[in-house]
């Protein structure tokens, strides 16, 4: 026999033990939740007695606390940011991840406020402006912009950064 095993259909203890081992291992939005959860009924099939309900599913570990999505936003968020991206690429991650706007307020401010600092750590990651070996050509300057805009970062922090005489760290104004 070769090939994989074919897993048996899903019911309503199966899903909800599916749910809960997804929940137990990643840190997942109520949005992520109900993807996977349909993803899965779609690959194994459904043998319940009544239909599929992952919407309620996730509804019901919301309320259960087992799912925070404005937790979720500011984990997400600082974990981006610590990463050097800039406010507009947590936005979009959030919103990519389908955590609703009140949800991701509180980790949308902490992204501004810590802007300057995510764009010192991209540059440094990155090995941009202060921490390049030398000045970029024109050519390396607009690809260099170009990688902090990607990044989420607004154009005169780009700038600014990019700008900067390699061992000279740029002022945050």
């Amino acid at each position: 026999m070769t090939g994989k095993r074919r897993s048996l259909p899903l019911d309503e203890d199966a899903l909800r033990d599916l749910a809960l081992r997804h929940v137990a291992r990643f840190a997942t939005s109520r949005s992520k939740l109900v993807a996977y959860l349909q993803r899965k009924l779609r690959e194994r099939g459904w043998s319940g007695e009544r239909p599929a309900e992952a919407e309620a599913l996730a509804d019901r570990f919301v309320e259960l606390g087992y799912i925070d999505d404005a937790g979720y936003a500011v984990m997400k968020g600082a974990a981006l940011g610590r990463r050097g991206y800039g406010a507009r690429r947590v936005n979009d991650a959030l919103r990519t991840a389908g955590i609703a706007e009140s949800d991701r307020a509180q980790a949308e401010a902490l992204a501004v406020s810590d802007a300057w600092a995510a764009a010192d750590r991209f540059a440094r990651r990155k090995r941009l402006g202060p921490y390049a070996a030398e000045p970029p050509s024109p050519q390396q300057r607009e690809r260099a912009i170009a990688a902090f805009l990607r990044a989420g970062h607004d154009y005169d922090v780009a700038r600014r950064w990019i700008d900067a005489r390699p061992g000279e760290i740029p002022e945050d104004s």
